[in-house]
Formats: structure tokens, C-alpha cells, sequence
């Protein structure tokens, strides 16, 4: 069995949340399989050993979860992207739309080295105002942006579409 086909089996399914009409797909299931999150983290490894990676931004807060551990991983820093407000140090902030409202998120001015090659990770990709908006913020810092890598790929909101102008190594583990 593949990884995208133990992904499909365990991620659950839950309907009308956050609101009505939205059918969420919960990782939080992966979690209580160590075996399973072992395997998704040893596969984004292999993704992204050879492609001279120099630091993991993870979205908080589900972009920590498998964010952080590539990155010890890979052996370079990981990065955090968090909601306005969370971060003590001094921040560049960028604001943008989601599906269901708007937010802003946050990053340190000094997270990110000018040159840096950055692979932003989050647990799903819908829309894409997340991960471009981190992205933004990346490059605000002067770092590049090596890729996109989401566990969970909802295709048919064309997230990868506002994502293209980042970059065309963008890899969803599962689509839906």
C-alpha cells in the first residue's frame, strides 16, 4: 500500500466544520498512528534530500506538526510562520484572504537569510492564501521559495494556481 493510500484511509472526514457546507479533512488522525506518521515523514525526507533545501517554514499550527521534523531531518532550520500576534521579536507581517474570512500572519525579520532557499510546509492546501501569503513573507525577508509541500491537496479549489508564481515544485502527498 502506497503512502497517499494509507493517507486516504486514515484521514477523517468531518462535515460542516468549521461552518456549514465545508467538509474538513482532520489529520489529527495521523497522529495517533506513530507507524504511519514515521512513513510521511521518512517519504518528505526522501522528497527533499537532493533538492539543496536550506531552511522549512512551517504554517501554524498544523504546518508544525511535520514541518519541524523535516527540517532536523534535512539538517537546516525551520522557520515559524504564525498568526499576528504570536511572535515576541520584531515581525513582517503580511494579510490576506482565506476560504471562510481573512487573517494576517507573522514571521520574524530575521527568520530568513537574504538568498535563502525556503520549502514552505502546511498540512493542506484549499484556496492557497496561506501558503502565499507565507510565501510573501519570505521573500519580503529576501529568501527564495524552493517549493510548496502539503500533506493534504483539495484540487478542485485551484490552490496551486495563486502558488505557480512562487514556484512549480509544489507537492500535495494526497489530492482530493
Amino acid at each position: 500500500m502506497t503512502i497517499e493510500d494509507k493517507l486516504k484511509a486514515i484521514i477523517r472526514d468531518v462535515p460542516d466544520f468549521p461552518k456549514p457546507g465545508i467538509l474538513f479533512k482532520d489529520i489529527s488522525t495521523i497522529m495517533l498512528n506513530p507507524e504511519i506518521s514515521n512513513e510521511v515523514l521518512s517519504h518528505l525526507k526522501d522528497l527533499y534530500i537532493e533538492q539543496q533545501i536550506e531552511a522549512v517554514a512551517g504554517i501554524e499550527s498544523r504546518g508544525f506538526l511535520f514541518g519541524y521534523p523535516l527540517a532536523m531531518q534535512l539538517g537546516v532550520p525551520f522557520i515559524l510562520i504564525r498568526k499576528e500576534g504570536k511572535l515576541p521579536y520584531k515581525k513582517v507581517k503580511h494579510a490576506y484572504d482565506l476560504e471562510y474570512g481573512s487573517a494576517v500572519v507573522e514571521i520574524h525579520e530575521d527568520a530568513v537569510l537574504p538568498g535563502q532557499r525556503v520549502l514552505i510546509h502546511d498540512d493542506l492546501l484549499a484556496t492557497g492564501g496561506s501558503a502565499n501569503a507565507a510565501a510573501e513573507l519570505i521573500k519580503k525577508c529576501g529568501g527564495e521559495i524552493a517549493g510548496f509541500n502539503f500533506l493534504v491537496g483539495l484540487s478542485f479549489l485551484n490552490g496551486e494556481e495563486k502558488l505557480n508564481k512562487h514556484s512549480s515544485n509544489i507537492v500535495n502527498l494526497i489530492r482530493f
